[in-house]
């Protein structure tokens, strides 16, 4: 475990040892899942990028993201949208595939993603633009297994937490 109690007494709480955003515990923590993809009923796998699906689009009334920068919440650019991953059985985003600035490519969660249509771009709040080199990457390219997307998006909350000294302290 990366992390240890901040006091002396069964379940006190944990505090992160090392980097908090790759400890896994608290808000970035994760279960051991299968290391497979979840499947459609016909037994493909349920989450993949539109790049190699067909008969999937942006609905025309909807902006489509790829091509758009991507910023972290310290207003820094991250990299590019170039693909958008989407769920077969609910149709809906489920990922956006962005292009690193400085290389690579990592899988943004829909849910921490905040498309701003009038500008082109998306934020994200939960993690900072040079936090992107960390997020746990997938095994394939176009399939995500079930272990993957717990720990992708278990970075992404453990940064509501850990990515900003501040967000650590109380409220006031």
């Amino acid at each position: 475990m990366k992390a240890e109690p901040n006091d002396h007494f069964p379940g006190a709480p944990l505090t992160p040892t090392g980097d908090p955003m790759k400890a896994a515990v608290g808000p970035g923590s994760y279960a051991d899942r299968d290391d497979r993809p979840d499947l459609t009923l016909a037994g493909d796998p349920k989450i993949q990028p539109m790049s190699v699906l067909s008969g999937y689009s942006i609905e025309s009334r909807d902006p489509d993201p790829r091509g758009w920068p991507v910023f972290g919440c310290d207003r820094k650019q991250a990299g590019t949208v170039t693909d958008i991953w989407v769920d077969r059985s609910e149709p809906q985003i489920r990922y956006y595939t962005v292009e690193l600035s400085d290389g690579g490519s990592v899988l943004l969660p829909n849910g921490f993603a905040k498309v701003r249509k009038g500008a082109r771009r998306i934020d994200v709040k939960a993690i900072r633009a040079a936090h992107f080199a960390d997020v746990p990457r997938t095994a394939a390219a176009d399939r995500i297994t079930l272990a993957e997307e717990d720990r992708v998006v278990a970075y992404y909350a453990g940064g509501m937490l850990y990515a900003e000294p501040d967000r650590t302290e109380p409220f006031f």
